[in-house]
């Protein structure tokens, strides 16, 4: 399974200039713990960093710094981790265990935004093929009591 199969398209983004309050406001809006920088490039998105609610709070709050006078430019996480949208699945979970990351923007063979998958993402599929499996490895010897005859 290529990795654009369970990557989310509608990623929330901003540019580098946005305000720490924009980019904080984009996050409330969307409900998400992430904005994606990027650059727009003849009408595409190129990701430059990526912004999460944790860099707004260790990087500005806990310090007690005045969020206004900084831009996601500022405090982004750069360069950003990327995997390109026909990576495997597994493979893209070894990157994000190798980088220690959570959340990893799925570009095109081009460099270009195409989505994002998080640690969420991941564990909900996970959960939902065990949920399967699970199913099949219950039903299974009900099926077989019914396929037998008795003796």
């Amino acid at each position: 399974m290529s990795i654009s199969e369970c990557s989310n398209i509608g990623v929330v983004c901003c540019g580098v200039d946005a305000t720490i309050p924009e980019v904080a406001a984009l996050m409330r809006k969307y409900h998400v713990g992430d904005v994606i920088v990027v650059e727009n490039r003849n009408g595409d998105r190129v990701p430059l960093g990526i912004v999460t609610d944790r860099d707004i709070v260790i990087e500005t709050t806990a310090l007690q710094l005045d969020t206004n006078v900084f831009t996601a430019g500022d405090i982004m996480s750069t360069p950003i981790i990327t995997v390109r949208e026909g990576e495997g699945f597994i493979e893209t979970l070894r990157l994000m265990r190798q980088h220690k990351i959570r959340r990893m923007p799925v570009v095109t063979d081009a460099g270009t935004l195409y989505g994002i998958v998080t640690a969420d993402d991941v564990i909900n599929l996970l959960v939902m093929e065990l949920s399967l499996m699970t199913g099949a490895i219950v039903e299974q010897p009900i099926r077989e009591g019914q396929l037998r005859k008795s003796p």
